[in-house]
């Protein structure tokens, strides 16, 4: 199904019968994605006396548990509270969920023994285009990335000023296929998210950070419209689903 959309000022046909969807899904596997020193999600069905929650046990439905976390376990969307003292809701800070979005690839720099993503990079794959959101595709891109256990292998991260770089040009919404914007170690700094949501001025309330996505190599660099879909929590973050739609000339 084709439909149109109007931004700024602008219409835009994109076919909704074909999504790119780029979340990891949280599986109850050994296997899941995994980052920060936890154990795996676990699915499991409900048992409280002598019921099961499984049909396959006598149950008339299957009835799981669930328990992950979501900085930890697959594509998730966190806002400003994630390091904030003051509790900020991810449900509350995205109010929209469609945007003008630029995928882009870059392959993050060797510094000393740390790979990052400079500014000098994005402001290259970027150059003067105006989006709302921006998926960084980091490469080699293997489909390794939707089942890595992350924790002390010092994933890339992005510099400051690359972070500093995306605010001067309007990003409201980043996503990137690493666990996290920020180094693996670093003593609490945090500076890439700080920076981005300006945490020491006028805070950004409304802007966000999707970690963990997996962007196919058959999707190309260039603009697509995301829509960004949230699990309802009331928390700093919460799992998500982006997905990306092809704009059609």
């Amino acid at each position: 199904m084709k439909t149109i959309i109007k931004h700024n000022t602008k219409n835009y046909k994109i076919d909704l019968t074909k999504p790119l969807d780029i979340s990891i899904p949280i599986t109850g596997k050994d296997s899941n994605v995994n980052a920060w020193y936890v154990g795996p999600p676990k699915i499991e069905p409900h048992s409280e006396g002598d019921f099961v929650g499984k049909v396959t046990e006598g149950a008339s439905v299957n009835f799981n548990n669930i328990y992950f976390n979501p900085h930890a376990h697959g594509t998730h969307t966190e806002c400003v509270g994630h390091i904030s003292k003051e509790f900020y809701s991810v449900n509350k800070s995205l109010t929209k969920y469609f945007f003008m979005a630029e995928v882009i690839t870059i392959a993050p720099e060797k510094i000393k023994d740390d790979f990052v993503i400079s500014k000098k990079q994005l402001q290259y794959a970027l150059g003067n285009k105006k989006r709302e959101a921006v998926i960084i595709r980091t490469i080699p891109n293997l489909k390794e990335k939707m089942t890595r256990q992350y924790a002390k292998t010092n994933p890339p991260y992005l510099l400051e000023d690359a972070a500093q770089l995306l605010v001067d040009k309007g990003i409201e919404h980043l996503l990137v296929d690493l666990p996290s914007v920020d180094k693996e170690k670093d003593e609490g700094a945090l500076m890439a998210h700080k920076t981005f949501w300006n945490f020491h001025g006028k805070r950004r309330l409304h802007a966000t950070i999707t970690e963990f996505v997996y962007v196919a190599n058959s999707i190309k660099d260039g603009k697509y419209f995301l829509n960004l879909q949230l699990a309802s929590f009331e928390n700093d973050a919460t799992p998500s689903r982006p997905v990306l739609y092809k704009i059609e000339e």
